[in-house]
Formats: C-alpha cells, sequence, structure tokens
C-alpha cells in the first residue's frame, strides 16, 4: 500500500498541551502546515507564539499531545530526535552565531558535523546561501563585524544548509533596528516565493499580509481563528481579534 505523501501535511500538531507552573501556556492546540504553505503566527505577547514554535523541533517539552514532522512523530530525546531537528531549520530572535568563527565556518558546520558533508561541498553551498541571503562577501568576518541585520541573514543562511523541510522563525526580527527588519524580511519573502514551507511568529503584520499563505492567530495559549491574511485583516471572527487588530491600528 502507497501512501499519498503530497496530501499529508508536513507540519502536524495533535491536541498539545504546555504549562508552566499553574500557568497553561498551550491549550489543546492542533495545527496542520502543508509542503511549501507559508503560516503566520500572530497574536498578543504571552499568548503561546513562541512556545509552540520552540515545541515544533523540542526546543520546549510538551506535556500532552503529539507533533509528527513529514509523518513522523517527534521523538522524546536521542539521536532520532537530532536526525529530525535536522530537517526543521530554526531562526531565532538571536542569531546565536559562534563569536570565534567566520560566516562561512558558521554555514558550514553544521553540514560538516551532523550531515557528514566533504569541507570543500560545504564551503560551495555556505558560499551559494550568503549570495542568496546577500551577504557573500562577509564570509571571511567575524559575526561580530557585522550588523544585526546581516548577522540574522547569516543565521537564515545556516538554517537553509542543513536543507530542512520547514523553517520555523521565532520573531526574527524582533531585536534588529528598524532600518535592518526590512533586509531580514525581504530574504524571507524571497523564500516563502520559492516554495519554503515556513511557520513564522512575527509582529510584523505587512509580512503577514505579503507572504502568508494563512494567519493564525493565537491568545491565552489558544488558536483562537485561523485565515487568509485578506481575510483575517479585514474581516477578524473573533471579539479577541478585533480587540488585538484595533490596537495595531491606533498605534
Amino acid at each position: 500500500m502507497t501512501t499519498d505523501t503530497s496530501a499529508r501535511p508536513l507540519v502536524s500538531v495533535k491536541d498539545v498541551n504546555k504549562h508552566y507552573g499553574q500557568l497553561h501556556v498551550l491549550q489543546n492546540i492542533n495545527l496542520e502546515v502543508n509542503k511549501g504553505e507559508v503560516v503566520v503566527v500572530i497574536g498578543p505577547s504571552g499568548s503561546g507564539k513562541s512556545t509552540l514554535c520552540r515545541a515544533i523541533n523540542r526546543l520546549e517539552t510538551i506535556e500532552g499531545g503529539e507533533i509528527f514532522i513529514d509523518g513522523k512523530k517527534l521523538p522524546e530525546e536521542g539521536k532520532e530526535l537530532a536526525r529530525l531537528r535536522a530537517d526543521v531549520g530554526m531562526v531565532f530572535q538571536s542569531f546565536n552565531l559562534f563569536a570565534h568563527k567566520t560566516i562561512l565556518e558558521n554555514v558550514t558546520l553544521g553540514p560538516i558535523k551532523v550531515k557528514g558533508v566533504d569541507k570543500a561541498t560545504a564551503e560551495k553551498d555556505a558560499m551559494a546561501l550568503l549570495e542568496r541571503v546577500g551577504v557573500a562577501h562577509q564570509a571571511p568576518k567575524l559575526p561580530a563585524q557585522l550588523s544585526g541585520g546581516q548577522q540574522q541573514r547569516v543565521a537564515i543562511a545556516r538554517a537553509l544548509a542543513m536543507k530542512p523541510k520547514v523553517m520555523l522563525f521565532d520573531e526574527p526580527t524582533s531585536a534588529l533596528d528598524p532600518e535592518m527588519i526590512n533586509e531580514v524580511l525581504d530574504v524571507m519573502v524571497q523564500l516563502a516565493k520559492e516554495g519554503m514551507t515556513m511557520i513564522v511568529v512575527t509582529h510584523e503584520m505587512g509580512f503577514a499580509r505579503k507572504a502568508a499563505d494563512r494567519v493564525v492567530f493565537m491568545a491565552d495559549g489558544q488558536i483562537v481563528e485561523q485565515a487568509k491574511p485578506e481575510e483575517f485583516f479585514t474581516n477578524p471572527q473573533s471579539s479577541r481579534a478585533k480587540d488585538f487588530l484595533s490596537k495595531l491600528l491606533t498605534h
């Protein structure tokens, strides 16, 4: 019996729960993301967006429910988890680059160490990725010599170097100066156009409107509603989303 993998969601989150002490930060979360889909998760601070993003590659443990990546259940720990994690690229608020390694070394480290790619091939691939995110000329420098926006673009290249099936972005522009935000969002918009499956937690509503196939609105640990961007921004269904959007639009 052959299973049709194209019909299967690439990421499937089923009945996921998470507590921090008394706080129920993820409450029976169900979410499916298909291959090539860009899902933008928005909502007020403390709604559980980042926790959900981090749970999808087990940076956060969960207390109940299951998460599947490309049909495989996310294991608790061990080698299987490391292998599955390689399919899930992650870009954080802070760039987390290795300060003592060059930009090129930062991007080649994963493929060489985790995937066993030879150095010459890894460097060739890394240079192509750095070119793609617009920082190839910075390859010999150390991270501290780059601007925040450049470092975040390197972090995206580093995640892409592992050839992930899905990319997670956890507020990737929130630590950046305003003039650097667009240079990072432009790279993300381009990735979306190229068909990369993406789950993006962000406060950048312009990006959500431009690049998202679907907006997922979270509040108080729950997914309150989800819709296409045009529908969500012009006609939100829940009072919680209406309230959230009205606050945004008045600032």
